[in-house]
C-alpha cells in the first residue's frame, strides 16, 4: 500500500484513483460525485464532505480509516500507545486457549469492578490507559467462560463481562485506528453476547458494528439493515435500559441512512427516535444522563444530537450549525461525548467559514479529552481546512495543528 501518512485526503483519492486506474470522470460517476467538486477536493481547494467521502471510499473500495490516513503512526509512537496494541491482539488470539500457566480464577465481582473501572476510563478518553489494561481483563474473562460452562447465572455473568471487555477493545481500537484490530474484538463479542442471557448486549454488539464496520467500510445500507434487525429482536419491554438502546439503534439508522442520501428515511427514524423519547422523558427525569445504560445516553438531548449527525451528513452545514448552537450539554455529561460534539460542531463551522469559531471549538474538545481529539480523524481534516483557508496561520492555529499533527 502507497505511504499516505503526511497526505491530505484529497491527495490520497488521487492516489488511489491512479492505483485503480480511474480518470476524475470515471470515479465521478461510480461515487455520484461532480468531476469538477472531485478536482477541487484532489487539489486541497475544498474539503471531502462526510456524505462525499463515504461515496468516494466505496466507489475506490477502501475503507474511511485509508483514506484519513489511519493510524496515525508517527502520533502513536510519541504517544508510546503502539506498544500496547500488540498484547492486545495477542489476547483476543488466546480468547479460546486454555491459558499455559496456572492462572488462578479471579472472582466475577472483581473482574466487574475492574471492567467499571475501565468503562470510566473510556469514556473520559484515557485511551492509554484503557489499553494497559485490556490484555488482563481480557484474559481474565476468557478463563471465566471457560471455567464456568454449566448453564448458571455465573456463565451468563461471565460471558456478559467478557463482552463488554471486547466492545471497550473494540472502541479504542476503532479511535487509534486500527481497524483489524476492532473487527477482532467485536467478532469475540458477537460470540459472547448472545451468551449472556441479555437480549440488550446483542443489540450493543449490532450497534457497535453498524458504527465500526459498516461506517467504515462506507456500507450503510447494511449498517441499516443490521439496526432494523436489533430493533426487530429486542423487544420494547418498558425498560429504561431497553429503551436506551432502542434509542440509540433509531438514531444510528437515522444517521446511516442520511449518508446513504436517504432523507426520508433519515427523518423517518428520527421521528421515532423523538416519540420515544418523549415517552420516556418522565421514566428518565432522574437519569444522569436521561436513560445511560450500557454506557449509551439517550433522552431529547441525544436527539438533537442526531439532527445534528443528519444535518451533516446531508451536507447542510448552516442547519448544523443552529442545531449546534442550540445545544446545552449537561455538567456531568462524559468528557468523550462532550469532545465529540465540539469535533462535529467545528467541522460545520468550518464549511461555514467560522473559522475561528471552529478553532475554539477543537480546543474546547481538546480541554474535555484530549487522546480522543488528537487521534479522530475529523479533528485533523478540520485543521486541514483551516490551515488552508489563510496564507498564514496564526499561532494557535499553528500550535493545535503541530499538538493534532497535522
Amino acid at each position: 500500500m502507497p505511504e499516505t501518512s503526511d497526505k491530505h485526503i484529497g491527495a490520497r483519492i488521487r492516489e488511489f484513483r491512479l492505483i485503480r486506474d480511474f480518470s476524475l470522470a470515471e470515479l465521478g460517476r461510480r461515487a455520484h460525485v461532480s468531476t469538477s467538486q472531485l478536482s477541487r477536493v484532489e487539489t486541497g481547494e475544498q474539503p471531502a464532505s462526510p456524505s462525499v467521502l463515504a461515496a468516494v471510499a466505496q466507489a475506490l473500495g477502501v475503507t474511511l480509516s485509508v483514506l484519513h490516513g489511519q493510524p496515525y503512526i508517527h502520533m502513536l509512537q510519541k504517544d508510546q500507545l503502539d506498544r500496547l496494541l500488540a498484547p492486545i491482539s495477542s489476547a483476543l488470539d488466546a480468547w479460546d486457549i486454555p491459558p499455559e500457566d496456572d492462572l488462578p480464577l479471579r472472582p466475577l465481582d472483581d473482574i466487574a469492578a475492574d471492567t467499571k473501572v475501565v468503562a470510566k476510563r473510556r469514556a473520559r478518553g484515557e485511551f492509554g490507559a484503557v489499553a494497559e489494561a485490556l490484555p488482563e481483563l481480557i484474559t481474565d474473562t476468557a478463563l471465566a467462560v471457560q471455567t464456568y460452562t454449566v448453564p448458571s447465572r455465573d456463565r451468563e455473568r461471565a460471558h456478559n463481562l467478557q463482552a463488554e471487555i471486547a466492545r471497550t477493545t473494540a472502541i479504542v481500537a476503532y479511535r487509534l485506528g486500527y481497524m483489524d484490530l476492532a473487527r477482532l474484538a467485536l467478532a469475540r463479542m458477537a460470540v459472547a453476547a448472545p451468551q449472556s442471557g441479555d437480549p440488550r448486549q446483542v443489540a450493543v454488539e449490532r450497534y457497535e458494528r453498524a458504527v465500526i464496520t459498516h461506517a467504515e467500510t462506507s456500507r450503510p445500507d447494511r449498517g441499516v439493515a443490521l439496526m432494523k434487525r436489533a430493533l426487530r429482536d429486542l423487544e420494547d419491554d418498558g425498560d429504561p435500559a431497553t429503551m436506551a438502546v432502542r434509542g440509540t439503534l433509531l438514531l444510528r439508522a437515522s444517521a446511516l441512512s442520511a449518508v446513504q442520501k436517504d432523507h426520508t428515511a433519515a427523518g423517518d427514524w428520527l421521528a421515532q427516535a423523538n416519540e420515544l423519547a418523549e415517552a420516556g422523558a418522565a421514566a428518565d427525569a432522574a437519569d444522569d444522563p436521561p436513560g445511560s445504560r450500557y454506557a449509551l445516553a439517550f433522552g431529547e438531548l441525544n436527539v438533537n444530537l442526531g439532527r445534528l449527525d443528519v444535518a451533516m451528513f446531508q451536507d447542510d452545514y448552516e442547519t448544523a450549525v443552529r442545531v449546534a448552537d442550540e445545544v446545552r450539554l449537561p455538567d456531568s455529561y462524559q468528557p468523550t461525548r462532550v469532545a465529540g460534539f465540539l469535533i462535529r460542531r467545528a467541522s460545520a463551522e468550518a464549511w461555514t467559514a467560522r473559522h475561528d469559531k471552529a478553532l475554539a471549538s477543537l480546543q474546547q474538545a481538546r480541554d474535555q479529552a484530549p487522546q480522543l481529539t488528537r487521534y479522530h480523524p475529523d479533528v485533523h481534516q478540520t485543521v486541514g481546512t483551516l490551515l488552508r483557508a489563510r496564507q498564514r496561520a496564526a499561532e494557535p492555529l499553528r500550535e493545535f495543528a503541530q499538538w493534532s499533527g497535522v
